[in-house]
């Protein structure tokens, strides 16, 4: 039996029982990445993205000392509005579920979760790395780790989030063997920027393309999870110029008020998107809403190979 059995809603249970496409979704974008009410629109726009490709979605939280796979509307609601949600990562867990928190979960909890429950596509906003001045810091995303572990998983994201070290991220990739795929380019996007300039060695230009790739990825055994990285729409994109100068902003009144660790991420992007007047946060539901789509349509293609 499935360790996760009990939190698995009737619809996704059911679905996974018969080799129907499943997607997971994360939700700490709802507790701690948008503001209320984009964070609970976001969330039921993901999900009806995911329904509307052909796939069920299965967001993940923990409520109350209980993981929960698939939630509710009045669920979604309650992390959209609470103020004492704690953010997740793999580590936490123990410590939450000990505690009876209610908790949202991160990119590395929430594909540890949906990977234990059977569910190997993933779709996420941004992807967590290789902080800045690491070097001194040494501030890096569990993320990293848990996709090299994340055998046969499929994680579609808009590459790592802006505020990051971009290059060492991608190359702190290729040292753990994450393959990464361009889907419709040929250089790693970062969030809300389409493009970093940083080039990918592998691209795939339609969901079928995808799955064939995560199939024999599959049946290889090769360890750790392939990653589709897709760019925030263009129409949604915002300017380049105006994003860098709110993130060196960001940066320095992080860096001035002592903000480290999991508080740094959420703080940089509520920055950016107050001086960027909701710019950034456009991009971002544009971007999170097309990476569930696209989750969904390389599910039904997986599943049509199954």
């Amino acid at each position: 039996m499935n360790a996760f059995t009990e939190a698995i809603a009737p619809d996704i249970a059911h679905a996974l029982q018969h080799g129907q496409p499943v997607v997971s979704l994360e939700s700490t974008l709802i507790a701690h990445g948008l503001p209320w009410p984009s964070n609970l629109e976001t969330a039921r726009r993901s999900e009806q993205a995911v329904r509307d490709a052909g796939a069920v979605p299965a967001t993940i939280a923990v409520l109350d000392g209980r993981v929960r796979i698939g939630l509710s509307d009045t669920e979604l609601t309650l992390l959209a509005q609470a103020d004492n949600v704690l953010k997740a990562g793999r580590r936490d867990l123990s410590p939450v579920l000990a505690g009876g928190r209610t908790a949202a979960t991160t990119v590395s909890a929430t594909l540890w979760i949906a990977r234990s429950a059977g569910i190997g596509v993933f779709a996420t906003g941004g992807l967590g790395g290789v902080h800045r001045r690491a070097a001194e810091s040494f501030d890096v995303s569990t993320d990293l780790d848990e996709l090299a572990q994340a055998d046969g998983s499929l994680v579609v994201c808009s590459g790592a989030k802006t505020v990051l070290d971009l290059p060492a991220t991608l190359e702190a990739l290729e040292t753990r063997g994450v393959p990464i795929l361009g889907y419709q380019t040929d250089a790693l996007p970062a969030f809300t920027s389409r493009t970093t300039g940083l080039p990918l060695e592998h691209r795939v230009d339609d969901p079928a393309e995808a799955a064939q790739v995560v199939a024999v990825h599959r049946r290889l055994g090769v360890p750790g999870a392939v990653v589709l990285v897709q760019q925030v729409p263009e129409s949604d994109a915002p300017n380049d110029a105006i994003m860098n100068a709110a993130l060196d902003d960001a940066l320095a009144q992080a860096d001035r008020l002592g903000i480290t660790g999991k508080r740094l991420t959420p703080f940089l992007l509520a920055r950016i998107h107050e001086t960027t007047h909701g710019m950034s946060q456009t991009a971002n539901v544009a971007l999170i809403v097309a990476n569930a789509s696209l989750a969904a349509q390389v599910a039904v293609e997986l599943a049509r190979r199954a």
